[in-house]
């Protein structure tokens, strides 16, 4: 194993007696299929690279000559990990968490036992927050690109089961401050395994660091394992689970001594409103996550019945399966055209006919209409979490099981079962917007609820602009801004755009 650590007698070496000559991939039988290694030339030169390649795959590792989605383990020399990801983000490689990066020391290791060895934290490249940008991470979630990559889910779990448990009880500065923290963390291309690494982070209160530092000692947090024994966070996360039910509700029932909803249900005195009855009677359906392809299918049916009565119209899904989700709890469509917005009284028919047409079908299980209350002398709404003013309808749709592609499943053993229900409960959700407005409904109702939040206060703070689902007002030339994309917003802001995908906060 001497000859790895002194690569300047590589290339003496190379001929003789008992040096293997240049072998291909194919040759070598691969032992360790799990791992695939990519060998990073930056600071060790093409001649190292190719015998630490050759000495690798003849001990039976699977070494890739370029950087691939197959690779698993990232091997450098003599460089930090910040330079590492320096190198990957100059090859279009934005997502370093999918990678081990790792020095040469946990290769040399592996060469000497023959097999992997584990990545222990000595071999591994640490990053710290303050080397992997060029300046600091900035506060708002709409200055940094954040995928569905979370580095760190261990502290984000924890961080959301204590934000809902303060939304639960209202307080809403410690619930701002653990959902702006877990903004950040999200964004991190690297784990958190050190509380230096925190250093420079924004958002980051003691109260928060507390947190995070009981996670790295001890594995858990304390604190959000007493809020899942609650009682009363239990029955508000159990009640609130149901269509049609919100706080209030939850904090009236349980203030009624009911802790199930088989109390609830048992009440004969309660008096449920039409949304909570849909919610009881579809209770499973609509508890059960909605898939990528169940969203496919209900994308169908909208625009079939949208397109029926406006040939042209816009149908976009929004929300997280615009985002990039492969899962959901309900679906999101925005609804726009070129001729909306211009006859009000069309504007408003729209969803009455697709409401009747499903009606007709037998699709249609539940809705809930709201009438268009924007006044056009409005300005955009100083609140961040302000409601919307464009006509909707929160609809339970009807999805049959062979509009979803099943091709993976036995349809065979489904056929065999007597009364098998063949369809399932789908909630969804339709925004009709006027065609002026439509770039800035589409990036309202994309999200996330932190990014979207961020970016109002981005508009306001650093822009004295004021920005809804409607519209944005310059509140220093006094005018409304006009725009036909959410890439106009972005620009409108100074903000670099980011795609659906990288709104994850």
């Amino acid at each position: 194993m001497d000859k790895i650590r002194t690569p300047s007698l590589f290339p003496q070496r190379k001929k003789q007696k008992g040096m293997h000559p240049p072998i291909s991939l194919s040759s070598c039988e691969v032992k360790f299929s799990e791992l695939v290694i990519f060998i990073m030339e930056r600071k060790m030169g093409v001649t190292r690279r190719t015998f630490l390649m050759e000495l690798a795959r003849r001990k039976g590792f699977r070494v890739e000559n370029e950087l691939s989605d197959s690779v698993t383990h990232i091997v450098a020399e003599n460089n930090s990990g910040a330079e590492v990801l320096e190198w990957l983000r100059g090859h279009k490689m934005r997502d370093s968490s999918r990678f081990e990066l790792l020095d040469i020391s946990w290769f040399t290791a592996c060469m000497e036992a023959g097999k992997p060895v584990n990545s222990e934290k000595k071999h591994r490249l640490m990053v710290k927050a303050s080397s992997f940008v060029a300046g600091t991470v900035s506060q708002y979630a709409c200055q940094r690109r954040t995928t569905l990559n979370n580095c760190n889910k261990k502290f984000t779990d924890a961080f959301e089961i204590l934000v809902e448990n303060y939304e639960f009880r209202e307080n809403e500065v410690p619930c701002l401050a653990f959902m702006r923290a877990a903004s950040v963390l999200k964004f991190l291309p690297f784990t958190i395994v050190r509380m230096e690494d925190l250093e420079g982070l924004p958002c980051m209160g003691g109260e928060i660091r507390n947190v995070i530092e009981e996670i790295i000692e001890e594995g858990e947090s304390s604190r959000a394992k007493d809020v899942l024994t609650d009682e009363r966070y239990q029955s508000f996360k159990l009640f609130i689970s149901v269509f049609g039910v919100g706080l209030k509700t939850s904090e009236k029932w349980y203030r009624m001594g009911f802790r199930t909803l088989e109390e609830v249900k048992a009440d004969k005195t309660l008096k449920l409103s039409r949304m909570q009855k849909a919610g009881f009677l579809y209770y499973e359906d609509l508890l059960s996550h909605v898939s990528k392809a169940e969203a496919d299918a209900v994308s169908l049916i909208v625009k079939d019945a949208v397109w029926t009565f406006l040939p042209d119209a816009l149908v976009t899904i929004t929300g997280g399966f615009r985002r990039g989700k492969k899962i959901g709890h309900d679906v999101d469509f925005l609804i726009s055209s070129p001729g909306l917005g211009q006859e009000e009284e069309e504007e408003e028919e729209v969803l009455h006919k697709v409401i009747d047409l499903w009606k007709k079908q037998g699709l249609l299980l539940y809705y809930d209409l709201i009438e268009s209350t924007f006044e056009q002398a409005k300005l955009p709404s100083r609140k961040v979490d302000a409601f919307d003013h464009f006509q909707k309808c929160f609809a339970i749709l009807k999805l049959h099981q062979q509009r979803v592609d099943t091709s993976s499943c036995d349809a065979s053993k489904e056929s065999d079962k007597a009364e098998v229900k063949d369809w399932k409960a789908i909630r969804v959700d339709l925004v009709v917007s006027p065609f002026e407005q439509y770039a800035y409904a589409l990036l309202g109702w994309t999200g996330s609820r932190q990014f979207e939040r961020d970016l109002r206060r981005y508009a306001t703070h650093e822009r004295k602009m004021m920005l809804d689902n409607h519209a944005l007002y310059d509140k220093t030339k006094r005018i409304f801004l006009k725009a036909k994309s959410e890439e106009e917003i972005f620009a409108h802001l100074g903000l670099d755009y980011l795609e659906p995908w990288e709104r994850n906060a």
